[in-house]
């Protein structure tokens, strides 16, 4: 698709979608999603696994021994359940 077909069908100036594909504009997203539009496309996001985990508990657990482990458990399943019987109250 030339780029004046593509700047009528998505109803922007033509020089816009010129500066877009010289990389010497980056397009706002409303613009992005009305040239995508244009050309049956759409755009999505999706979460990426991993990112803005906090991994410093999972960190601290695995420092401590299979022992200290089981004890923490049955410590946090004590508690959750003192939590769970005062809820219910």
């Amino acid at each position: 698709m030339s780029q004046r077909v593509l700047a009528r069908a998505a109803g922007v100036p033509q020089s816009t979608v010129a500066r877009i594909e010289g990389a010497q504009l980056s397009p706002r997203v409303d613009t992005f999603e009305r040239l995508l539009r244009a050309t049956g496309q759409t755009m999505s996001s999706e979460r990426v696994l991993g990112i803005g985990v906090d991994r410093s508990q999972i960190r601290e657990l695995l420092r401590l021994t299979p022992g200290e482990r089981l004890q923490r458990g049955e410590r946090d399943a004590r508690n959750l359940a003192a939590f769970d019987a005062a809820v219910r109250r």
